[in-house]
This record gives C-alpha cells, sequence and structure tokens, in this order.
C-alpha cells in the first residue's frame, strides 16, 4: 500500500568515497531540508528555490552541532524522480558522515526507506511504467556498452511502446466483436471479420518477436559462461590471455599449469562472458591434485551455456582429445584448432561441431576475431542490435506473461475455426489484454510490486 509518508535512504553505495548522498522523498522533505541544512541562497521565508543547488552546513537539529559541509538541491513535485518533493543532501562519503545525516533526517519526521522505494514511488505516481521501473536495476547492474544500451532504452519505453502498439490491435479487435455481441441481430460483415483477423494476427506477430528475442535478451543482461577445455598444453591459459587482454594465467610450457578453476569477465562486442580456464583433461593424472582439477573442470559442463573444445592443430589428434569430446555431451562447443601459425597436422573432420572450427594462433592473433564473433553469434540474434533502438525482452516475468498474452490470441485463432460464439472470442481477447496490462504495470498488485522492487537497492 502507498502511503503519503516522507522517506528517507543513503543513495550512494555502502563504504567510504568522495561524495555521499542522502535522498529524501515526501511531502516533509523541504521541512526536513530546512531542520538539517543552513546556508545561503534558501529564500527570506525560508524556502528553497526549486532545482538550485546551494552550498552550506548540514547541522543536528536537537543540538545544532556541525555534521559536515556541502551541498542541498530540492526537486518540488511534480519535477523529481518520484514525483514527490525530492530532498538530496550531498555530503561527504565517510561512512559515519553519511549514516549521521540519515538519523538526524529521521529525526526530523522521515522513515527509513524500503528497497526500491523511491522507484516504487515513481511508478505509483505514474511517472514510468513498470517495465520501465524494472529496467532501472538493469541499468544500475549493467556490465557492458550494450546491456547498458538494452536498459536504456526499456527505461526509455521502447518495449513499453511495442506493448501499446499490440494492445491497440487487440483493443480493436475487441471493440468489433463485442459491437456484434451488443446488436447480435446484425449480419455479420465478412470485411469486418477480416479486419478483426488483421488486427489479432499482427497482434500475435508482435508478440511472438518479443518472445523469440527473450533468448538474446537474457543473455545480454545477464552474460554467459564459457568453458575452455582441452588436452595440457593446447593453449587454453593463452587464449584466457589472448580474449581477455591480459596476463590472467600462467603459461608455461610444463603440463599441467592450470590445477583449478581461473575465471574472467570479458566483453564481446558488449555480450559479458564470463571465460572459465579448467585443468587440462588427460588419462594418466600426474598427482591427486591435478586429478582433482580435472573433476572439477568437467563439473563445470553442467553450468556452461558453450565450451570451446582446444586441440593442438600442429599434432595429430589423440585419444585424450576424443574422450574430451565424449565427455563434452550435449553441451554445444565450438572446436578451436590453437598453433594455426604452425603446420597444421589435426585431422578435424573426427571432432565435428555443427558451430564449426576455427583456427587460432595466440602467438600472431589469428583467428581471434572471428572465435569471438562466432561465440557472440551462437547466443545472440538481433540484426540491428547495435543501436540503442532495439526491442528485446531480457526479463523472465516479462517472457512468460507476454506467452500467456500470446497464447490467448492462439486460443481466439483456434476457437474462430471451430466457429464458437463470440462471448468466447472476447474472453480471449480480454485475457490477452490482461497479460499486456501485468508487463506495463496497468494491472498490478501489491504483492506482484513487493516481489518486483524486494531485489532494488534501498536508496533507489
Amino acid at each position: 500500500m502507498y502511503i503519503r509518508d516522507t522517506i528517507a535512504a543513503v543513495a550512494t553505495p555502502l563504504g567510504s568515497g568522495g561524495i555521499g548522498i542522502v535522498r529524501v522523498s515526501g511531502p516533509d522533505a523541504e521541512g526536513i531540508g530546512r531542520l538539517v541544512f543552513s546556508g545561503a541562497g534558501i529564500s527570506r521565508g525560508g524556502g528553497f528555490e526549486s532545482h538550485r543547488l546551494l552550498y552550506g552546513h548540514f547541522v543536528n537539529a536537537s543540538n545544532a552541532s556541525l555534521i559536515d559541509e556541502g551541498m542541498c538541491v530540492l526537486m518540488r513535485s511534480p519535477r523529481s524522480y518520484t514525483r514527490e518533493d525530492v530532498l538530496e543532501l550531498h555530503c561527504h562519503g565517510g561512512h559515519y558522515v553519511v549514516q549521521t545525516l540519515l538519523q538526524v533526517c529521521i529525526s526530523a519526521g522521515a522513515r527509513l526507506a524500503e528497497p526500491g522505494e523511491f522507484t516504487r514511488r515513481a511508478f505509483l505516481n505514474g511517472r514510468i511504467d513498470l517495465a520501465q521501473a524494472e529496467s532501472v536495476m538493469d541499468l544500475i547492474t549493467s556490465r557492458t556498452e550494450r546491456s547498458l544500451a538494452l536498459a536504456q532504452s526499456q527505461l526509455g519505453g521502447s518495449l513499453s511502446r511495442v506493448l501499446a502498439s499490440v494492445r491497440n490491435s487487440v483493443v480493436e479487435a475487441l471493440s468489433f466483436v463485442e459491437a456484434y455481441i451488443d446488436f447480435p441481430d446484425d449480419e455479420v460483415d465478412p470485411s469486418i471479420i477480416a479486419l478483426i483477423d488483421e488486427r489479432v494476427r499482427d497482434a500475435s506477430e508482435q508478440l511472438a518477436a518479443l518472445v523469440d528475442s527473450f533468448f538474446s535478451g537474457r543473455v545480454l543482461r545477464e552474460g554467459v559462461s564459457v568453458l575452455l577445455l582441452g588436452r595440457p598444453n593446447v593453449g587454453k591459459s593463452s587464449l584466457l590471455n589472448a580474449l581477455s587482454r591480459s596476463e590472467r594465467a600462467i603459461v608455461s610450457d610444463l603440463p599441467g599449469t592450470t590445477r583449478d578453476l581461473i575465471e574472467e569477465i570479458i566483453s564481446i562486442e558488449g555480450l559479458p562472458v564470463k571465460i572459465i580456464d579448467a585443468a587440462g583433461i588427460r588419462s594418466h593424472h600426474a598427482d591427486c591434485v591435478e586429478q582433482e582439477g580435472v573433476r572439477r573442470a568437467l563439473a563445470q559442463l553442467s553450468v556452461a551455456d558453450l565450451v570451446l573444445l582446444l586441440v593442438d592443430g600442429s599434432t595429430p589428434l589423440q585419444p585424450d582429445d576424443h574422450a574430451i569430446l565424449s565427455s563434452i555431451g550435449e553441451t554445444p562447443f565450438i572446436v578451436v584448432s590453437t598453433k594455426a601459425d604452425l603446420p597444421q597436422h589435426a585431422d578435424l573432420s573426427t571432432l565435428f561441431s555443427p558451430l564449426g572450427a576455427f583456427p587460432v594462433s595466440m602467438l600472431s592473433g589469428v583467428g581471434l576475431e572471428q572465435l569471438a564473433k562466432a561465440i557472440f553469434n551462437y547466443f545472440v540474434h538481433l540484426p540491428d542490435s547495435s543501436s540503442g533502438d532495439f526491442v528485446v525482452v531480457s526479463n523472465v516475468r516479462h517472457r512468460d506473461v507476454l506467452e500467456r498474452s500470446l497464447q490467448s490470441l492462439q486460443s481466439f485463432f483456434c476457437n474462430r475455426q471451430r466457429a464458437v460464439s463470440l462471448e468466447i472470442l472476447s474472453l480471449d481477447l480480454r485475457e490477452s489484454l490482461s497479460a499486456l496490462g501485468e508487463v506495463t504495470g496497468a494491472i498490478s498488485n501489491d504483492e506482484l510490486l513487493d516481489v518486483i522492487f524486494s531485489s532494488f537497492c534501498i536508496g533507489k
């Protein structure tokens, strides 16, 4: 339930830093500002000029003691993040300073905000819809340029605009269906029936495209894991270093250098990729430590999204290469033939992968760009994803709700073929519209909002 009280929270990360910000939102925000802030620029009547940053000092109103010097700004409703009066207090970022300033705001009449409550108020006050509100957290957690562009696109309402178009088509179809329900004696015009089918078909195609985009959207948002597997000394650690452009793993001519898992998160064309370098796999282990490293490497197969099967292209394939291939099972894999700068003697036809085989040289850099492109293309299928304008679904809740909406439209066509009553057709269209409303928040409940905003930080 939305209670029109005043909330406060620290809006900057925990710990020490150059600047800390305490955010206050609600009807008492300006009054709290007058109690805790003293500075030039406040109007003669004691009020703040909206959206003007002021310099002054923060004080404890209970004993007039000085807390810190800093900046203060009041953003009056509705020109603020929450569409309420919002006060921001910018102080030095020491933990004790920030917490003290927060406490004096609470003592002055605010209460501590709940997780995501500022964004929740922005939604409840109509500044953003629910899909945009959920993209705020994606924006905060973005790890690459492309995931940032996706979050910015959705925060800007790209998904909401597509859904508005879908909704308009369904509403138009529903209006015609219900017109015939209201006037049952009227003869059904075949051209109107064709128009209804066209509108529902347009909506279905747009929804199907959004649902199909979920795989690409999810990996852009959450990233993927790629496991490097191969015999010792085939170049796994060198490949990790080449892809990450750092000396992340020790490279040595001695076999079995890597004993444990080494992970590095890189960006491939904006796709967050966790590269996992594992121990080399061979039938005869040097010791129990290497054996444990191999066990851990194979255990990663159950969680890896893709495997790079590395083989030494300068030598004939070994029985261990085929044994590793057998262990991969159903996990998708790409064959990587290393040492491409040397004469090639490996017959890769016995290691066929539908995703292809790529010769690479970590020494010369040959093939690395093509390999990275292949990894990206396996996960992302968005022809126009390089711009900030692309619309994809990256949220599991959105995908599930849109699938329900699409299923209702598919039910409409099935019922049309069975020549069921208009009332049943109307119900199919209404159920589709109801599901669409759950994405944008046109239809919501407190329990759903609690689940969504509980994942936010308190200051957001």
